[in-house]
C-alpha cells in the first residue's frame, strides 16, 4: 500500500479521494480546517493551508508519503512543486508550478515563448489600473494573480467600475499586484491534458458554459466533445505545446482556458492541475478511462500512457453546475425524482441538504451541485438538466424557475 497525499478536501478532491482507496492506497487530505466532504474519506487528514509549503513538505516527510496531487484547484499547485522538488518525487517542479500560479508570472513567460495571449499589465494600485485601461481599453479583464475558480475576477466596462475591480481582486490575493487584460470578443473553449517528458501528450479540448454576472464571469459546466476543423485543432494543440514549455509545466496535467475566432486562438490561462467543474468525470464517460487514475499513478511515479479510443467509443456528453441566482435557503429535495433520473443514467450530486444556506452564484465556489449525462445534443442534456433543477427548492420556488426569472436559465453562455 502507498501513501498518497492530496491537498484539498472539497468537492473536487473528493473524487481523487474516492479513486486512490479504490486503488488500495492509504489516503492523506490535507485542508483548512472546514465541512470538507474530503476528510471524512480519506484515511487520515490533516488541517493545513495548501499554500504553507514548508509546513506541507514537514508533513509529508513526517508522514513518509509517497506522492502527492490535487485536483481542481490551483492554490495547491506551488506545494505540489515544492514537495516534489524536495523529496524527489516524479512530477511537477517547483518553478513551473510558481510560473502558472502567478497570472503576472504566466503572462510573462508566455510572451518570452511565443504563446499568443490577450494584452496585459501587472497592476499595483488604482493609479496603475487607470493608466492600463487607457493602454488597453475598455472592457478589461482584472484580475487577481493568484486565485481560483474566477475569484477576484471582474469585467471592468467603464472607468467608473475599475478602483473597486482592483480591490476586489485584492481582497483575495496574497501577492502585492493583480492583473489588467484586455477584453477579447471570441469564443471560450476549456482544454484539458496531460505534459509528459516535454509534449502534450493528451489533448482534450471541449467546449466550456460560463456563468455571467454584471461584473463577472465564472466556468459552469463543459461539453465533449468539442468539434472544430482540424486545423484549428492543431493550432489549438501548438498553442497549448508553446504555452506548457513556456512555463515549465512537464509531468503532470495541465487545464487552460483558450479563445478562438476563426483559425485564431488566444491561450488565456494554463494550470499544472486538471481542471473543475466536473471535467474529470466528462473525460471518463468521452475517452473510457479515469482521469483520476492517471493523475493518482503519475504522483506515484507509476508509467502513465494515454490509448487512443476508437471513434465510436466517444460518446458526446455534458456537465453542468447547479446554482441559485440569489442567496436562500434550500427548502426542499424531491429525492425520488431526483433518484428517477439517476436510473436513467444521469449522475446528480446536491452537495448540500434542504435546510442549508446557499450563496448566488458568483464563482465555482458557490455550486449547489452538478449533473452529469451522455446526451446527443445539447437540448437533450438541458431537459435533464431542467428536470434536475425543478427537483430542487430555494425558498418557495425550485431552482430551476429562480434561473428563468434570471434570465439564466441553467445554461450559461
Amino acid at each position: 500500500m502507498k501513501k498518497l497525499m492530496i491537498l484539498g478536501a472539497g468537492v473536487y478532491q473528493a473524487p481523487l479521494i474516492r479513486q486512490a482507496k479504490e486503488m488500495g492506497h492509504f489516503t492523506i487530505a490535507v485542508s483548512c480546517p472546514g465541512d470538507y466532504p474530503g476528510f471524512a474519506l480519506a484515511d487520515q487528514a490533516l488541517f493545513l493551508d495548501t499554500r504553507d509549503r514548508a509546513g506541507i513538505l514537514e508533513a509529508a516527510r513526517r508522514e513518509k508519503i509517497d506522492g502527492v496531487c490535487t485536483s481542481g484547484t490551483d492554490v495547491a499547485v506551488a506545494a505540489i512543486g515544492y514537495v516534489c522538488e524536495r523529496m524527489g518525487f516524479y512530477g511537477l517542479r517547483l518553478s513551473a508550478a510558481e510560473n502558472v500560479t502567478d497570472k503576472w508570472r504566466m503572462k510573462e513567460a508566455f510572451c518570452r515563448g511565443g504563446v499568443c495571449t490577450p494584452p496585459f499589465e501587472k497592476i499595483s494600485s488604482p493609479a496603475q489600473a487607470r493608466q492600463a485601461a487607457r493602454r488597453l481599453g475598455y472592457p478589461l479583464a482584472v484580475k487577481a494573480v493568484d486565485s481560483s475558480g474566477s475569484r477576484g475576477v471582474t469585467i471592468v466596462k467603464e472607468e467608473g467600475q475599475l478602483e473597486a475591480a482592483f480591490w476586489d481582486a485584492m481582497k483575495v490575493s496574497q501577492k502585492g499586484y493583480a492583473l489588467a487584460e484586455a477584453f477579447v470578443k471570441a469564443h471560450e473553449i476549456g482544454v484539458d491534458g496531460f505534459v509528459k517528458d516535454g509534449r502534450l501528450t493528451f489533448f482534450a479540448p471541449h467546449e466550456k458554459y460560463m456563468f455571467r454576472s454584471d461584473k463577472a464571469a465564472a466556468p459552469a459546466g463543459h461539453r465533449f466533445p468539442y468539434r472544430a476543423s482540424p486545423k484549428l485543432l492543431r493550432e489549438i494543440y501548438r498553442q497549448m505545446q508553446l504555452a506548457a514549455e513556456a512555463t515549465g509545466l512537464d509531468a503532470c496535467p495541465v487545464n487552460a482556458d483558450v479563445l478562438t475566432d476563426g483559425e485564431k486562438v488566444w491561450i488565456l490561462e494554463i494550470g499544472g492541475r486538471t481542471g473543475a467543474t466536473c471535467i474529470p468525470e466528462l473525460i471518463f464517460l468521452h475517452y473510457g478511462f479515469s482521469f483520476y487514475e492517471k493523475i493518482i499513478a503519475n504522483a506515484l511515479g507509476e508509467p502513465v500512457d494515454f490509448p487512443a479510443p476508437p471513434a465510436s467509443a466517444c460518446t458526446p456528453c455534458e456537465g453542468r453546475l447547479l446554482m441559485s441566482p440569489v442567496n436562500g435557503v434550500i427548502s426542499r429535495i424531491d429525492e425520488a425524482g431526483l433518484n428517477r433520473l439517476r436510473q436513467a443514467g444521469a449522475q446528480i450530486v446536491v452537495d448540500y441538504p434542504a435546510g442549508h444556506e446557499v450563496e448566488a452564484m458568483k464563482n465555482g465556489t458557490n455550486r449547489i451541485g452538478h449533473v452529469i449525462a451522455r446526451a446527443e445534443t445539447q437540448e437533450k442534456f438541458q431537459k435533464v438538466y431542467d428536470a434536475a433543477q425543478s427537483c430542487i427548492w430555494i425558498g418557495d420556488e425550485t431552482l430551476r424557475r429562480l434561473n428563468e426569472r434570471a434570465g439564466k436559465g441553467g445554461r450559461g453562455e
